[in-house]
C-alpha cells in the first residue's frame, strides 16, 4: 500500500480502565526502528561478517492540540483534575482618591499570585514592596487579592497582571518531584489509511523521554512528544501490519 498524510496516533496509560488518548490534530509521526551492528574484519577492507546487536524503537509525535490529560498521564504520571490556572493580563483599576488606596482584583476569591502592576497610560511598571509603598510602589496580600498603593498615586489608573484558579473550562495537574526511575508506561497505536488500505503499528509498552512546547510569532504551537518502546511482560514489543 501507499500512505498519504499524518495518520492517527493513540496512547493509553497502563491499567485496565485507562482511557485511550488521541494525539489531536496530528501533524507528523515518526517511528524509528534501529539496531546496532557489529562488524568482523580480517585483512580486507570490507567486513567478513556482520552481526546485529541491540535494538531500539523510538517515536516522535507532533500534534496541534494541547491536551492536559495526554501530557499529565503519558508524560508526567500525574492525576488530572477539572480546574485550570488562568493569567489575567492588564485588568484595569483605579487607585482610590482617598485612603485606603487599595484595589481588590475581580478574581480575588481564587487569587493565586501577583504578576505585576503598571501605570495604564505609560505602562511604566510599579515596584513591589512588602509594606508601606511609596510613589510608584505597591504591596499585595496574596491571600486576599488586595493591592495597596501610596497616597502619592491616588486616582492613578493602573493595570494589574495576576494568576487565579478557575474550576471550570479546563484541566490541571501538579508536576511532582518523583523518585528517579519513576515514569508512566503506556501503549501506542499508529494507524494510516489510503484507498481503504491500512497500516497499523502497535507498541505494547512505551516511556516518553521528552515533551517540548515551542511558541512562534504568527504560527501555531506544535508540541513534540518523544517516546521509546520496550518489551512487555510477555516479551512482546508490539505488532506491525500493512494492507495489500
Amino acid at each position: 500500500m501507499k500512505m498519504f498524510g499524518s495518520g492517527v496516533l493513540i496512547g493509553k496509560a497502563s491499567g485496565a480502565a485507562a482511557t485511550p488518548l488521541k494525539f489531536g490534530v496530528l501533524q507528523e509521526c515518526t517511528l524509528d526502528f534501529s539496531f546496532s551492528l557489529k562488524e568482523l574484519y580480517g585483512s580486507y577492507q570490507f567486513p567478513a561478517d556482520i552481526g546485529r546487536g541491540t535494538a531500539k524503537i523510538t517515536g516522535k509525535a507532533k500534534n496541534g492540540e494541547l491536551d492536559a490529560d495526554l501530557f499529565g498521564q503519558l508524560f508526567f504520571n500525574e492525576t488530572v483534575s477539572t480546574a485550570q490556572r488562568l493569567l489575567k493580563l492588564q485588568e484595569a483599576g483605579s487607585v482610590p482618591a482617598t485612603s485606603t488606596y487599595t484595589i481588590t482584583v475581580a478574581q480575588a476569591a481564587t487569587f493565586v499570585a501577583d504578576e505585576g502592576v503598571y501605570y495604564a497610560t505609560t505602562l511604566v511598571q510599579f515596584r513591589r514592596v512588602a509594606s508601606s509603598p511609596a510613589a510608584g510602589e505597591y504591596s499585595v496580600d496574596e491571600g486576599t487579592g488586595v493591592y495597596t498603593f501610596a497616597s502619592a498615586d491616588a486616582s492613578a489608573a493602573v493595570v494589574i497582571d495576576y494568576l487565579y484558579t478557575s474550576t471550570t473550562g479546563g484541566r490541571k495537574f501538579t508536576i511532582s518531584n518523583n523518585l528517579l526511575g519513576d515514569a508512566p508506561q503506556f501503549s501506542v497505536v499508529f494507524n494510516g489509511v489510503r484507498n481503504s488500505k491500512q497500516i497499523t503499528v502497535e507498541l505494547n509498552r512505551c516511556i516518553s523521554s521528552k515533551l517540548s512546547l515551542a511558541t512562534k510569532l504568527e504560527d501555531f504551537t506544535i508540541p513534540d512528544f518523544d517516546f521509546s518502546a520496550m518489551a512487555d511482560d510477555s516479551g512482546n514489543v508490539g505488532s506491525f501490519s500493512i494492507g495489500t
